[in-house]
């Protein structure tokens, strides 16, 4: 997949391995951004790639985001240098007569002329470090030079081994409004030709992207102890406003997700409470962190999940549907999703709060109400639920953005005579134990509602819970099932799967009518 960064070198040597195994001669070739090169996962890669001797190219492509850039008329110097197939010939000459002076003088002259050819070249390369993994090294090469690209390329095609090209580039090369702003442009929506301006967005409520950044600033007004943590997306995760607000709180620690958990962790063991903003997807990657280093010594740190659930148009690759199961599985971690950004604001004051792990999660969209000043929410009552609707007939728990739906699904039915209960069941982990006793002393039908995956989610919990308990009531469990989901508009996503009122309602109707004929 080419979706979460860092992947491409440890995917390209698996394809060179097959393709030696299969006796095939084709060439493979990985190119990775420089924004991967702060991920360790590429680093393993090319570890195990630069000693296996094994035909594969890495090209990097640097457009100066994160690594460094061209060191000026050295670097230029050296890599019109070793890109010469003359350099090559020489330095396999070189080779052979070190070679023969270790035959005549013995190993330790030639361990000495080595030494000094490394040194030599490192103290000019900016190859180093590739060099030092086993890959041999060409470039800098500018990446819009075509001729001197092409040529590069065609050489380094004929050569064996692990070879990196370094290829320097300007992000939005051509495009005046992307060079102007990189960041910005990073991924494309609509905008205005003639300014380079993104399209106004119909007017309404902030995402909740932005409410979290809002949130959290606000919060380290109150508290010096809170820091932001994020891995390489402080626009994307709303904590630009937190970092330009508190630069001496706010770590960026790049594509890290692990280093950035077990980061976080560390602060918490000395009186800090960190916030950990990280996509859903990609949090998936520090999983082993959150158990290990977090969950073990029950730490304060507050995970704050973005793009949770069905995320639109972002795709397959980063669709957050697996944060409700992995989070639930973690011992002691406090799983919630607010219904509405006064209660995002409320759980995350709850979590800097609470004195262990704490997790809350929201949508790629945009909340369904403006939020009331950070100062004037209060906290949410640690581990409770809220009625939103009584009845009798059936229960429909709605998680985080399915609360509302959920509420408006019990009003289609009451229109129809049906006595439906909503509740906002805001605490996935540990559940309202008073509130689901009341619900169980009433109703026989239980339905749950979540945007994730059904399999392990909140309503599997809850079904498996009750199955052991109150053998006599049904549950029913909603989100989304065991299947890769298309791109869309997300809207069209929730339509598909049922996450909407008529589509919870109608899940009521037909569990009920099921129940009459039984």
């Amino acid at each position: 997949g080419a979706g979460h960064a860092g992947t491409a070198m440890s995917a390209a040597l698996g394809m060179a391995a097959a393709r030696d195994l299969h006796g095939q001669d084709h060439k493979v070739v990985a190119v990775v951004g420089d924004g991967a090169l702060t991920c360790g996962l590429s680093y393993e890669g090319m570890n195990n790639a630069g000693h296996s001797d094994r035909d594969i190219i890495l090209i990097v492509n640097d457009n100066g985001m994160s690594i460094s850039p061209n060191v000026g008329a050295i670097s230029t110097l050296l890599g019109s240098i070793v890109a010469d197939p003359r350099t090559d010939r020489l330095r396999e000459r070189l080779k052979k007569m070190t070679l023969k002076i270790g035959d005549v003088f013995g190993d330790g002259v030639v361990h000495l002329a080595k030494n000094v050819e490394e040194s030599v070249k490192n103290l000019f390369s900016n190859g180093m470090l590739f060099e030092e993994l086993g890959f041999r090294y060409f470039g800098p090469i500018d990446g819009h030079d075509l001729d001197k690209l092409t040529q590069t390329l065609a050489h380094v095609r004929g050569l064996g081994g692990p070879r990196v090209v370094h290829v320097l580039t300007e992000k939005g090369k051509g495009f005046a409004f992307a060079e102007a702003n990189r960041e910005k442009w990073h991924g494309l929506a609509a905008y205005d030709k003639e300014t380079g301006e993104a399209r106004k967005a119909a007017s309404g409520p902030p995402s909740w992207t932005q409410v979290f950044g809002d949130a959290i600033t606000g919060l380290a007004e109150e508290r010096e102890d809170v820091i932001a943590v994020t891995a390489a997306m402080p626009s994307g995760s709303g904590t630009a406003i937190f970092q330009k607000r508190f630069p001496e709180r706010f770590f960026d620690v790049g594509i890290a997700e692990g280093h950035a958990v077990t980061f976080a962790a560390g602060a918490a063991t000395q009186g800090i409470r960190p916030i950990v903003a990280i996509y859903s997807t990609f949090l998936q990657r520090g999983y082993d962190n959150i158990i290990h280093d977090v969950a073990v010594q029950h730490l304060p740190v507050t995970f704050c999940m973005d793009r949770a659930g069905l995320v639109g148009e972002d795709g397959q690759t980063h669709m957050g549907l697996y944060d409700i199961p992995y989070m639930l599985a973690v011992p002691g971690m406090t799983v919630t999703a607010p219904k509405d950004a006064d209660e995002l604001i409320g759980l995350l004051r709850t979590a800097l709060d609470h004195d262990g792990p704490f997790c809350t999660r929201y949508p790629r969209d945009k909340a369904p109400e403006d939020p009331n000043p950070v100062g004037s929410v209060p906290a949410i009552p640690y581990g409770t639920w809220e009625l939103l609707r009584p009845g009798r007939d059936v229960a429909i728990l709605g998680t985080g953005t399915m609360a509302l739906p959920a509420a408006r699904a019990a009003e289609l039915l009451a229109a129809e005579g049906i006595d439906a209960a909503a509740i906002n069941a805001r605490f996935l982990k540990p559940m309202d134990e008073t509130m689901l006793a009341d619900i169980l002393a009433h109703c026989r039908l239980v339905i749950t509602v979540e945007e994730g995956a059904v399999i392990n989610g909140f309503g599997a919990m809850l079904a498996a819970r009750l199955d052991a308990t109150h053998p006599s009531v049904r549950v029913i469990t909603m989100g989304v099932p065991d299947e890769l989901i298309v791109q869309a508009a997300r809207s069209r996503q929730l339509e598909r799967y049922g996450l909407t009122a008529d589509g919870i309602a109608a899940r009521a109707r037909a569990a009920l009518a099921d129940a009459v004929v039984r």
